[in-house]
């Protein structure tokens, strides 16, 4: 599992300076306040339609359909700039991420005009619909079923997990099993539709986290009619775009970098204090962050020449998110300012949104557990 350096561009630190400028603005102008997992819980539509109309979202997709045609270095560092800076990018995140990317690959041509310039132009969000309450990770024993009607249509019934800003979104981009599970190939006769969260029979509940907050959700479908040409790809071929969507899902820079508001602030304290234990700490955690970062990069570098590193790609979001978890206890360890939503202490607050998002880190996109059995596989090992 070797993965070529990526390659240094002028272009991405150009409009890197363009997305500080941007957000020292917006942070001035009091348009938003920076949080820990603000990729996830951030929502903001308005702030989503003016990335859109700086060119932002979309970046690297044909002009023909709203995108940019440009390089994924630069779409990394402008990723990374929002992440870095807090920013709530949640309304389009997965839309951009991996939802686009998926429709580029795999939707027809009136899916691709129909929904692509909307997204781009931040005006248009998805979630991901493929967990299932008691398949979690193992999606190959999902049971939301597609089966055709006399028209020609789907009907879909069953509940999605996890799906985070639901209620937020417009559509679903969900894995259904459309043929009978076959125990010799569990991963056949599995298919990916594109599903409108308006439609009749879908009904959308909140999963709360620990602080009350509500990004997660369960969705149901009961006896959903989703239109037959709404089918994203082949019919039988949902693994294999799963697969190829997962390799966007978990290589990103949001894999490690969900606590990076908090180490800003421990850094910042750190700064003042010059306490050795708070130096070495951030010494410590600096030093992994460049190495995730590094390996992060590489497989932007590899999605950009057409490459499908989904085995790098899980050791990244294993490796990352495990270290965004670390990040929270290291510097709870070393500072003497207690975690609290009211603290008058920038570190405190922090510290207090991290601790109440932690427990979804190493879940998300992928338990680790699962993940280390992909690149066990991957490598052979197994």
């Amino acid at each position: 599992m070797t993965l070529a350096p990526a390659p240094r561009s002028e272009a991405a630190e150009l409009v890197r300076e363009e997305v500080r400028a941007f957000l020292a603005d917006e942070l001035g102008a009091g348009s938003f306040t920076a949080h820990p997992d603000a990729w996830l819980a951030g929502v903001d539509p308005a702030f989503s339609r003016k990335l859109g109309e700086r060119g932002w979202l979309g970046m690297t997709w044909p002009k023909q359909y709203g995108g940019h045609e440009r390089s994924a270095m630069e779409r990394y560092a402008v990723t990374e700039e929002l992440l870095a800076a807090g920013a709530p990018v949640a309304a389009h995140w997965i839309a951009d991420r991996q939802s686009g990317p998926n429709l580029l690959r795999f939707g027809t041509e009136r899916q691709k005009a129909e929904i692509l310039p909307r997204i781009a132009a931040g005006e248009c969000f998805f979630v991901i619909g493929m967990s299932e309450p008691d398949s979690g990770s193992d999606l190959a024993s999902i049971r939301t079923r597609a089966v055709r009607n006399g028209d020609g249509d789907w009907v879909v019934n069953g509940t999605k997990i996890w799906t985070s800003n639901a209620h937020h979104s417009h559509y679903a981009i969900t894995l259904v099993r459309t043929s009978p599970t076959d125990p010799a190939n569990r991963h056949a006769g599995l298919s990916q539709l594109l599903v409108d969260l308006s439609l009749p029979g879908i009904s959308i509940n909140p999963i709360r986290i620990l602080d009350g907050g509500h990004h997660f959700n369960e969705v149901v479908f009961t006896d959903v009619v989703v239109p037959g040409d709404m089918l994203l790809g082949d019919e039988g071929n949902g693994w294999h775009q799963v697969t190829a969507e997962l390799a966007f899902e978990r290589s990103g820079p949001e894999r490690f970098l969900t606590t990076y508001p908090l180490i800003a602030e421990f850094a910042r304290a750190a700064a003042k204090s010059r306490d050795p234990a708070q130096l070495a700490t951030l010494g410590r955690l600096s030093a992994r962050l460049l190495a995730l970062r590094q390996m992060s990069l590489r497989i932007a570098a590899a999605l950009d020449r057409g490459e499908l590193p989904d085995i790098a790609a899980a050791l990244v979001k294993d490796v990352g998110t495990t270290f965004e978890a670390d990040v929270i206890e290291d510097v709870r360890r070393v500072v003497e300012v207690a975690p609290s939503l009211d603290s008058p202490e920038p570190l405190g607050r922090a510290l207090a949104e991290a601790q109440l998002h932690q427990p979804g880190f190493t879940l998300r996109g992928g338990t680790n557990e699962i993940l280390k059995g992909i690149v066990a596989r991957g490598l052979g090992l197994r």
